[in-house]
């Protein structure tokens, strides 16, 4: 947590280096990397980690096969060159998936198709993943739940992860670091002056006044509205340069469609895909839609009426059992912040990022865009960026670093394969705790990879891991999730530390949010981790 000595008057009185606004991805990310490196960083999130846009995507590792048609090789190829440095980092939330693309000569020709997976198999070195190739769908497994008419596909790799835990093992990973992260905390003003910048942060135990000597702005969809009215530029200069163009992205949840582990990609009649794929075990996820916000709250974006009549639409078209709205038993929305280009079509606006750095005083860095899949890359530029600024460049570091919990080799030996390796960590955790239900044992063993010792602890039996507050959620867990994970609320353990809420009644969400509201302020609590 050490930092070069600052050389001004100004900087040494910083509380830290860096501060950082937005418990995102990217701002979970850049914490992360910069606190490898050594900077004093604080991060702080007005709500939970991953509370909006970085729990709402289609939750895939994946290069975007559909940017291709808009020439956007430079986004899919970095995008492709990050699969599998993921999937290698967290193999317990992160794992290879096949996509099946039934072909609909209406859309797209064969030979359009061929060579777009052409280019998605070479425009970046694989070792895990296996290439493209064509499928009948007549035999098939991909093929039985399909309308006959679809004959014929095509299959390629990409991959899945499990999106709001991904942000969650980035911020245990910077607090390993040295950071300090902030939930339920807000950045109600930022000063800049020549030598750094006063902020004052507002969360449950109060205001607290902050020095840094840079600011990154991470705030995702609020990072233009973060410009224009919570940071204050020293006198006579302007901040915000930018405009964000919101897009909602929803999607819908419904009883499982089909039983193998293929997901499906589908070409739809307005040149936009929708995707379903297997979800939680027992239920399959359709989306994502493109529709553009105008002045709206982006924490308020809920699907709409038409949206779920969009994607059920979309999918019944290819699924031989037409999918109902009645059919839906959970939604979600996010909001994307896309730099805008000026592009007339929302789903045609660049999913690349841009990093914009203003040195005029204090160093302050704006992430604009971004795409889950490049999170990794993101960081690694920002932090040497924010480096340059601070004119003490430090390398990086972790393009081969493993993720929280994601090192399993005191369970399993040497890493191979990520898919390989967690089949081996399970089978590991169920003959070092054999007391464990296998699929109790499979779950925690997803979730918490290597760190699955922090919640077991010195437990022996089922009876050690307390009472179940709900089937399978067991005291134990729910304190090392509030001790160590920033849940503070029912939400944040059923909807994102785990996706739980969808396979519990109301009554038995309801006695979790219970459990938490009881219990969150008893002791033990992490640093950074004060609930309202």
């Amino acid at each position: 947590m050490s930092a070069t000595p600052p050389t001004s008057p100004a900087a040494a009185e910083a509380a830290c280096d860096v501060l950082i606004v937005g418990g995102g991805i990217n701002g979970c990310g850049i914490a992360r990397d910069l606190a490898g490196r050594g900077w004093r960083v604080l991060l702080c999130e007005k709500d939970d980690l991953a509370a909006h846009t970085s729990s709402s995507s289609t939750k895939l590792i994946h290069g975007g096969l559909r940017y291709l048609e808009y020439y956007e090789f430079s986004l899919v190829r970095k995008a492709l060159q990050e699969r599998e440095v993921l999937l290698r980092s967290a193999p317990h939330i992160m794992w290879p998936l096949r996509f099946v693309m039934p072909h609909d000569p209406s859309m797209r020709p064969a030979w359009m198709v061929r060579i777009g997976l052409f280019l998605y198999d070479h425009l970046a070195r694989r070792e895990v993943l296996p290439g493209s190739r064509a499928v009948d769908l007549r035999t098939h497994a991909a093929g039985a739940p399909l309308k006959p008419q679809f004959k014929r596909g095509f299959v390629y790799s990409d991959g899945w992860v499990d999106d709001a835990r991904l942000v969650v093992l980035n911020a245990l990973d910077a607090r390993a670091k040295g950071a300090e992260v902030l939930t339920r905390t807000r950045c109600l003003s930022a000063q800049r002056d020549a030598g750094g910048w006063t902020a004052v942060l507002e969360g449950p135990s109060g205001r607290r006044t902050v020095r840094a000597r840079a600011v990154v702005n991470a705030a995702g969809p609020w990072a233009e509205s973060f410009l224009r009215g919570v940071a204050r530029p020293a006198k006579g200069e302007a901040l915000a340069t930018r405009h964000l163009r919101l897009v909602k992205g929803s999607h819908i949840v419904v009883p499982r469609l089909f039983a193998h582990e293929h997901a499906y990609i589908f070409q739809n009649p307005d040149k936009r895909i929708i995707f379903a794929i297997p979800y939680q075990d027992a239920f399959t996820l359709i989306g994502t839609t493109d529709i553009e916000l105008n002045g709206d709250d982006p924490g308020a974006a809920r699907i709409g009426t038409d949206e779920i009549d969009y994607l059920c639409t979309q999918a019944s078209r290819y699924f031989a059992k037409p999918v109902a709205p009645a059919d839906v038993v959970w939604t979600y929305s996010g909001v994307r912040p896309l730099l805008d280009d000026a592009s007339g079509d929302p789903s045609a606006v660049t999913r690349d990022y841009m990093l914009e750095s203003n040195t005029t005083a204090a160093p302050l860095l704006s992430v604009w865009g971004g795409k889950i899949t490049t999170f990794r890359k993101l960081s690694e530029d920002a932090a040497g960026e924010v480096g340059r600024m601070l004119g003490e460049a430090r390398p990086a570091w972790t393009e081969g670093a493993f993720l929280a919990g994601g090192d399993l080799s005191d369970w399993i030996g040497a890493a191979a394969r990520p898919d390989d390796d967690f089949e081996r960590f399970v089978a590991a955790v169920r003959a070092k705790h054999p007391w464990l239900d296998a699929a109790l044992a499979r779950r925690l063993a997803r979730a918490y990879g290597a760190r699955i010792s922090a919640v077991i602890g010195e437990a022996q039996s089922m009876d050690d891991m307390g009472p179940a507050v709900a089937p399978g959620l067991h005291e134990r867990e729910l304190r090392y999730l509030r001790d160590e994970e920033w849940a503070c609320s029912g939400d944040d353990v059923l909807w994102r530390r785990s996706k739980l809420g969808l396979h519990f009644t109301q009554e038995e969400r309801e006695r979790v949010g219970a459990w938490m509201q009881q219990q969150i302020r008893a002791p033990r609590q992490q640093e950074g981790v004060a609930c309202s």
